[in-house]
């Protein structure tokens, strides 16, 4: 079962193993058949290695700015809901506001991660 406590832990890494360069830590996050849905009719990747082509695929690298924040909003059994705010800064300026739903297996690694992304792009420039 998931715990808040737990699940707090689980996105301090996820946003540790995110800034870190290549995908090698992917496993400690992921179990190996897991699913990963960048949005709620997105075909998932499935497994370890399609998980690490999206990541790269979808990251700028280890250097990227951004700020993240996070509040559990519900646990259900082995089920999370997490809101997400993510702003990042040079060069694209997005505003993210996501829920995820990451249920967890019995060792305590993501089997099943769905996002639903809500994107707001803004300006830090006066009058535009």
């Amino acid at each position: 079962m998931a715990s808040h406590h737990r699940i707090e832990e689980w996105i301090a890494a996820y946003e540790r193993v995110w800034r870190t360069a290549g995908t090698e830590r992917l496993a400690e996050l992921f179990a190996e058949g897991a699913t990963y849905s960048m949005g709620p009719f997105e075909e998932p990747a499935v497994g370890l290695a399609a998980i690490a082509e999206l990541w790269e695929r979808e990251r700028r690298g280890p250097d990227e700015e951004f700020e993240m924040r996070h509040e559990v909003v519900a646990v259900e059994g082995d089920t999370a809901v997490v809101r997400i705010e993510v702003r990042y800064g040079q060069p694209q300026h997005l505003h993210y506001r996501d829920l995820w739903i990451v249920s967890f297996a019995a060792d305590g690694r993501c089997r099943s991660f769905e996002e639903w992304p809500f994107v707001l792009e803004w300006l830090d420039k006066v009058g535009e």
